[in-house]
This record gives structure tokens, C-alpha cells and sequence, in this order.
């Protein structure tokens, strides 16, 4: 029966139906499989309603509209310019900086193809001009973009939370060290990259004097609200003085002071645009926690968790098997699931796995959703290839050639994360 409801479910998505669509056909179609499950279409209408009847869900727009109004302030410009100052006369400054700007636009915007979009139409063209190639380029900046779902605030961080119980805000401190560990791995490949390929140093010595005119108090005047941002967020939720979904709406009406009244770099008229490109982005998301949410409250009503928990360790008994098992299933199915859905299906599967293996879930959630941020940027679904292909024209199997190495840097922070749980856990005492 349980096999025969995924089955269901693989044909929809394979024969191209939206997944948000999917998960609701194959949560109608348990009750048709087996007329003696509760679940049907009056159960499913009604939990997808009460699915976005959530005080912590509302955090999922507000950061989606807050990330498109910083992204619409050139915000990413002036991260850029302010870590460039410091490191861009170094090697592999200039790409350096472009990373660590993915990691503090990756706690503005909460999402990996924002990021990708935001930093990468600005640094893309500009490494290119100054001497790197473009492949590597354009594969180090959709890599990169992956932190913006690990550095919090987190939409994917808030999903798991709604779907485990646990507390988003938490979730949002344990992304921290992680976060700062992915850059940091892809920071020593892109390092390596430059030392042995070479840089254009004239170009990169006469881009580097342009900034150094400015003087460190003029390039701290010009960043110094967008640098603000993630210490406002993270500094409230951090220390107790508002919740993730009080910190969204903060979010969005500094983003609106900011772009407006001391930037200046945005119109009334083109927020309005903004919203509108928000509301568009929000609602496929919202739909899929909602039909995701019925899914996974099917297979529960199946008992489909309990069943698949006890298959595996009965089947398995050393703990470091299971979770490589379980590492290598996320990372498949990031490449073929949107990660929203991945994360409301799965979670209710496998957090009865690590509590039985003694996990902190605060833990589980940072290494699932490390797991699933590889999947933007690896075929078919990768969002990151497609956003930095369009800005780039490189095709996107060329570039996800490109990123392997920056993966597989991804792919050795995710182990020293999964395997020594302090990298998570030490912020939260």
C-alpha cells in the first residue's frame, strides 16, 4: 500500500505535473487505494487550510518579500564592496568576496536562488571583465548561492520546524557555524583554483585602488546598512527579543527604509512590482507546504513512518551506516525534489530513525537541509544552474560541471557536520 501511494506519486511528477499538484493527487489517492483510510477529499481540502493556518509560516513571504527588496536595493553591490576592500588585492580575493557576500546575503533573503540572482548579476560580469573565466565564475556563485538556505534566516530552517516541532529560532542559530564552515571549504578550492590557474593582477591592482580612494570610512558609510541587516535579524532572534516571523517583519520594513530613504536605489512604483513578484514567488511555495503537509500527514494515518524506521534498523545496526544511508538518500532525492517538499515528506520518515539513534533533531534539521541545498545545484532540478545560466548563457550541464569541485568542498563540510555534532549545536549552549 505504501509502495503503491509513492508509485502514485513518482508517475504524477514524471508525466510533468506540477509537484505542488502531485502531492495533492497522491494524498487523494490513498483513500482510493484504501477505502478504510480517513483521508479523503473533504480530510485533504481541510488539513491543506489548516496546514497554512500557521502564526510561523507567515515568516516564508515576508522573508521572500524583504529578500526581492534588498535584492531591487543593490544591497549585493555593496556587500561586495565591502569585503572586496579588505581582500581584493589577495589571491582569489575578488572571488573570496564574492562568497562570503553569497554568506551575508544568504541571511537577507533566506532563499538559494535569490542569492544566486542577486550577487551573481553583479559579480559575474565583473570577475569576467577582470580576467577570471567565466565558468568558474558563474559555478562558484551558483555554489555559493546554496548558503542562503543554510546562513539563517532559513525558509527551508522554518519548513523543518513547522514539520518537526522544533523551534525555527533555534534552527536559525544552529545554521550559523555550518553556514560559515561551506564557505569556508569553498573558499580553500576557490583559493587553490586561482593559485594554480593564475590572475590578471593589473586588472585586479587597478580595481582594487578604485575602492581603496574611497577609505575605509567611505566604504563603511556606503555598506553599513546592509551590513546592519543580519546582525537586526539574527541579533533579535537570537537574543529572545522577537520570534522568526516578528524578525520577517522587521526584515521587510528595514529593507523598505533602507532602499528607500538612505540608498534611494528604489521607487514607490517599483515595490509595487516588487510585491507583486513576491506574491508570485510565495504562492507556489505555500501551495506546496500545504499539499506536502497532507502527504505527509497520509502517511502517517498509513503508519508508513514507523514501518520504514523499524525496516532500517532492523536491517542495519550500526548507527554511522544509517546515517550515511541517510545522507546519500537526501542527496539524491535534492536532485530530483523540490527542497520544500523534501523536507515535508521526509521529515515525519526519519525522525523517529535519529531519535532512536539518540540525534538531537536541531541537528537532524541543519544536516538535512545541508543535504537537500546540494540539489540547487546539481541536474535536473537544480534552481541555482538555471538562475546562473540565464545570467550567464553558459548552459546549465556546463556549469554544473564546473561546480563539481565546489560540491565537492559542499560535500566535505556536510560529513564534518553530520559526524560532529557541535558544528551545530555549540550556539546553542
Amino acid at each position: 500500500m505504501i509502495g503503491m501511494v509513492f508509485l502514485v506519486f513518482f508517475i504524477t511528477l514524471a508525466v510533468g505535473v506540477p509537484i505542488g499538484i502531485a502531492l495533492g493527487i497522491t494524498g487523494l489517492s490513498a483513500s482510493i487505494l484504501d477505502p478504510m483510510l480517513p483521508a479523503n477529499a473533504s480530510y485533504v481540502f481541510r488539513n491543506m487550510v489548516t496546514a497554512l493556518d500557521s502564526y510561523s509560516l507567515l515568516a516564508v513571504p515576508l522573508f521572500i518579500l524583504s529578500g526581492n527588496l534588498m535584492a531591487k536595493g543593490g544591497i549585493s553591490k555593496k556587500l561586495f564592496d565591502f569585503f572586496a576592500y579588505f581582500v581584493g588585492k589577495k589571491t582569489a580575493g575578488l572571488p573570496i568576496a564574492a562568497i562570503i557576500t553569497c554568506l551575508f546575503y544568504g541571511a537577507i533573503s533566506g532563499s538559494g536562488p535569490a542569492t544566486v540572482a542577486a550577487v551573481g548579476a553583479m559579480t559575474i560580469p565583473l570577475l569576467v571583465q577582470l580576467g577570471y573565466k567565466k565558468d568558474f565564475v558563474t559555478a562558484m556563485v551558483a555554489t555559493a548561492g546554496g548558503l542562503g538556505v543554510i546562513i539563517p534566516p532559513s525558509i527551508p530552517f522554518i519548513i523543518y520546524g513547522l514539520s518537526s516541532g522544533e523551534s525555527v529560532g533555534a534552527l536559525f542559530i544552529a545554521g550559523v557555524l555550518p553556514g560559515i564552515l561551506i564557505g569556508l571549504c569553498m573558499i580553500v578550492y576557490a583559493y587553490y583554483y586561482c593559485k594554480k590557474t593564475g590572475e590578471d593582477k593589473e586588472k585586479l591592482e587597478k580595481n582594487y585602488n578604485e575602492l581603496r580612494k574611497l577609505g575605509f570610512f567611505g566604504i563603511l558609510k556606503e555598506s553599513f546598512w546592509a551590513l546592519l541587516t543580519p546582525v537586526i535579524i539574527l541579533g533579535g532572534i537570537y537574543g529572545g527579543v522577537v520570534t522568526p516571523t516578528e524578525a520577517a517583519n522587521i526584515s521587510v520594513i528595514y529593507a523598505l527604509i533602507v532602499s528607500l530613504f538612505i540608498y534611494k536605489s528604489i521607487t514607490i512604483k517599483e515595490i509595487v512590482e516588487v510585491t507583486k513578484d513576491s506574491i508570485r514567488s510565495s504562492a507556489p511555495v505555500l501551495l506546496v507546504v500545504a499539499t506536502a503537509t497532507v502527504f505527509g500527514r497520509v502517511l502517517t494515518l498509513m503508519q508508513a513512518p514507523q514501518q520504514i524506521a523499524e525496516a532500517i534498523t532492523s536491517a542495519i545496526s550500526s548507527p554511522i551506516v544509517i546515517m550515511l544511508i541517510i545522507n546519500l538518500f537526501l542527496l539524491i532525492v535534492g536532485m530530483v525534489m523540490e527542497t520544500l517538499a523534501a523536507i515535508l515528506i521526509l521529515t515525519p520518515i526519519f525522525l523517529p530513525i535519529i531519535v532512536q539513534l539518540g540525534m538531537n533533531p536541531i541537528h537532524f534539521g541543519v544536516m538535512m537541509v545541508v543535504n537537500l541545498a546540494v540539489g540547487f545545484v546539481t541536474p535536473p532540478v537544480g534552481m541555482n544552474l538555471y538562475v546562473a545560466s540565464s545570467m550567464s548563457g553558459i548552459p546549465v550541464m556546463r556549469i554544473a560541471k564546473h561546480a563539481l569541485p565546489f560540491i565537492i568542498a559542499f560535500f566535505i563540510a556536510l560529513m564534518i557536520i553530520t559526524f560532529v555534532p557541535q558544528v551545530s549545536l555549540l550556539l546553542l549552549g
